[in-house]
């Protein structure tokens, strides 16, 4: 597996990209490296990825409700798979309601 930083590096356009951009790179990257051929991830996948790649943005977050109802939505047994866009909505909606989101946005952004 080749790490994420090498794989950012081989994107020409970003050479020059805006943190944002390479921020959504990095997810798509992410995201990309653990799907099946098809561009999907299992929900236990996307469960686990989020454990492994998301866990400051959803520890602490476990006995919120709205944490509880998307996880549980993910450990359903169903045979739905999870696809980029559906991914990213799900990174959004734990992002906004994170108490980590409530730190970032108090970090002094002046010297």
């Amino acid at each position: 597996s080749i790490p994420i930083a090498k794989q950012l590096a081989s994107i020409k356009a970003l050479g020059k990209g805006s943190d944002l951009e390479k921020a959504f790179a990095t997810v798509a990257l992410v995201y990309n490296n653990s799907a099946d051929p098809q561009g999907k991830l299992s929900k236990a996948e996307t469960k686990s990825l989020l454990q492994t790649q998301f866990g400051g943005f959803i520890q602490g977050q476990e006995n919120k409700p709205k944490y509880q109802e998307i996880i549980s939505a993910l450990d359903e047994e169903s045979e739905n798979k999870i696809d980029f866009e559906d991914f990213m909505i799900l990174l959004v909606s734990l992002t906004l309601m994170s108490d980590l989101l409530q730190e970032i946005r108090n970090v002094k952004t002046t010297k």
